[in-house]
């Protein structure tokens, strides 16, 4: 598929508005609903936290800015 400047013009100011109006929660699955389903998502999960360390986990949150609770 092929998709023109014009539509990621659009697709972009989509993509603020979300961010701007939904929670994490809510933009993560608003993410979920329109992404592609394809692969195993429940077996890429568990590579990456098999592989990925909680602090190095924790670093890249940090790095994106995601507002991290305990």
């Amino acid at each position: 598929m092929v998709v023109k400047a014009v539509e990621i013009k659009i697709l972009e100011k989509v993509f603020d508005l979300a961010k701007e109006e939904l929670n994490p929660v809510e933009y993560a699955r608003f993410l979920a609903i329109i992404t592609p389903k394809i692969g195993d998502s429940v077996k890429e999960t568990r590579k990456f936290r098999d592989t990925v360390s909680e602090e190095e986990f924790m670093k890249m949150l940090k790095r994106k800015r995601a507002r991290i609770t305990l």
